[in-house]
């Protein structure tokens, strides 16, 4: 699973199937929508996807407070 987070390919694959989806949502599910409204769906969505690729690579960790230096 590791090297497959680390191939190119897989990223590649991944970007365009959330390309497509962007474009299928955006004919079919978004017709008698506010434009701000579906923009902050899928603005949700792409931060649920980022932050799930963020966990899934290991990236994640906790914030930390900023120092007064």
């Amino acid at each position: 699973m590791i090297s497959l987070l680390n191939s190119w390919q897989f990223w590649a694959l991944l970007s365009a199937t959330f390309a497509a989806l962007t474009a299928i949502f955006a004919k079919i599910g978004i017709e008698n929508v506010n434009s701000d409204f579906a923009t902050f769906i899928r603005t949700i969505v792409i931060l649920i996807a980022a932050g799930g690729i963020v966990f899934a690579t290991g990236h994640w960790h906790a914030l930390r407070r900023p120092t007064g230096d």
